[in-house]
């Protein structure tokens, strides 16, 4: 078969525009998988009991409140689109709750604090469902064009790791500058209230820069059980809803032990030597003196002391920022050529690669010695680096699986689609978190008050190696079962094209 099919191109502004929601997105979303079980435990208090329920049941809500928010959005109809109206409607209360989600009441007991933090994490979770998924599915119908899908995908997913650069990067520093004569509580608010700002600006460009073009030749009425009936019978998505539980978990259960392991095992003098020698330290201050002017020591990226006295020094905070920057650097350069690979070789076969090699990087993660910091660098630079083309893939795949529902049954239920998976994503990242810290209470006695224990560090480096490259593996495993390859897909956007072209939306067995 000739690898041709139907073309439309989409212009850069659209292209960028498209991608600054995600990026918007990625504000919660990077901060959640790499700081909020920490913020819970460190700053607001919780114990990792109180954390790990707060952290599952309300994304498990969220997860579960995805499909119902898929409906709603497939049956949307305003002279916008289906879709586009959500990013507008949630922009100005996701700001607000996410400033709240990071603030710690002052003089509450530990019940109201349990309380608010399960609240407010459970209404920004909602936000995030009612912004994020119809977000998602808007990918789907801006293009029906593979190539301009993956390239779409590609502009999304440089904007998402420049987000997460800056989340992964710069968070840790500016909650301890804002923290400088108040504490850390007031430290996170203020840091969070500068991202919630970003993010309210960020959702209106979208609103603004995007068209939904795609829509069903024929607009047939089902309900919602069809729907989800009919996507049952999709293999694929079956497969990709139970990789993405497994694969969203790795984000949120790897987030945790990082932090962890970077605090704790990591040696804080050969994390002082590193930093030095890229010119981030400095003498101890006097008591009480001030800390000098400058854009670094504004951030907190300085740090201030001797290496055999660095237990009360921000260097595992500056050490662990700038290694979330190596690697998500990496990722974005690494990204552009995601879509030319998967023209090449196909979403799949490029995904399964991707997802192997990252297992093989986790369990040499495991290896490293708590002084080896360049190893921690040079993996973290390496696993970035396979992983970095599976991310616009992956979602590209998702609409991919979208098509296939539509090519089987004559009907078009993108929603449904990108709700179900969105479950899936919301419940891994649920489990994952959860799942952390009942493994270290269970098998490493991990008490929140004695971080540094020694079982508890043995669990921070067996979970952040091992127990990562485990799941790699079991993503792997899934991905070489997907049905979905290169001359499948072309095959189902050619015949696609065909039947919008004939003016008819209905499968061919069931005409």
């Amino acid at each position: 078969m000739a690898e041709t099919h139907f073309h439309q191109k989409i212009s850069f502004v659209e292209k960028a525009g498209y991608s600054a929601a995600d990026a918007a997105a990625n504000f919660v979303f990077m901060t959640m998988i790499l700081f909020q079980l920490n913020f819970y435990t460190d700053t607001f208090g919780l114990t990792a009991s109180a954390a790990a329920a707060i952290l599952l049941w309300p994304r498990l809500w969220d997860a579960v409140f995805d499909p119902i928010m898929g409906v709603l959005a497939d049956r949307t109809r305003t002279r916008w689109g289906k879709f586009r109206p959500w990013i507008l409607w949630t922009a100005m209360p996701w700001a607000l709750v996410m400033v709240l989600a990071y603030t710690t009441p002052k003089g509450w007991d530990k019940g109201a604090l349990i309380a608010y933090a399960c609240i407010t994490n459970m209404m920004l979770m909602t936000l995030y469902s009612m912004n994020n998924m119809p977000y998602s599915a808007l990918g789907g119908v801006i293009t029906a064009d593979l190539d301009e899908r993956a390239r779409l995908n590609s502009f999304r997913f440089i904007a998402v790791n420049i987000a997460q650069f800056i989340v992964g990067g710069f968070t840790l520093p500016l909650v301890a500058k804002f923290a400088d004569g108040h504490d850390r509580a007031y430290g996170w608010r203020m840091t969070m209230t500068i991202w919630a700002a970003l993010c309210l600006v960020l959702f209106l460009i979208t609103f603004l820069t995007t068209r939904e073009r795609i829509k069903p030749v024929v607009e047939t009425k089902s309900s919602p059980k069809q729907d989800f009936l009919d996507l049952l019978k999709n293999s694929p998505w079956r497969v990709m809803a139970l990789m993405t539980l497994f694969h969203f978990g790795i984000l949120s259960f790897r987030g945790g032990a990082l932090y962890n392991y970077y605090h704790y095992y990591a040696d804080k003098a050969a994390m002082f030597d590193f930093v030095e020698k890229v010119g981030l330290t400095a003498p101890p201050l006097a008591d009480g003196a001030a800390k000098p002017n400058g854009l670094l020591e504004w951030l907190g990226y300085i740090v201030h002391g001797t290496r055999d006295n660095l237990a009360a020094s921000n260097v595992a905070d500056v050490f662990n920022s700038i290694v979330n920057m190596v690697g998500t650097a990496t990722i974005i350069i690494v990204i552009l050529l995601s879509a030319s690979l998967a023209r090449q070789f196909g979403k799949k076969a490029v995904a399964v690669v991707g997802f192997a090699l990252s297992a093989v990087g986790s369990f040499a993660f495991y290896l490293l010695g708590p002084t080896e910091v360049y190893g921690m660098v040079g993996i973290t630079i390496l696993v970035s680096a396979v992983y970095a083309p599976t991310i616009p893939l992956v979602w590209a795949i998702y609409a991919d699986v979208a098509d296939y529902s539509e090519w089987k049954t004559g009907r078009r239920f993108t929603g449904m689609v990108f709700a179900t998976i969105g479950f899936a994503l919301k419940a891994g990242l649920a489990i994952g978190s959860a799942s952390f810290l009942w493994l270290m209470a269970g098998f490493f006695r991990y008490d929140t008050k004695l971080p540094n224990a020694p079982d508890a560090v043995a669990g921070y480096r067996a979970l952040s190696g091992i127990a990562v490259g485990i799941l790699f593996t079991i993503c792997t495993g899934l991905l070489i079962l997907y049905g979905l390859n290169k001359r499948l897909t072309i095959q189902m956007s050619d015949e696609l094209a065909e039947r919008r072209r004939q003016g008819t939306g209905i499968a061919p067995a069931l005409q």
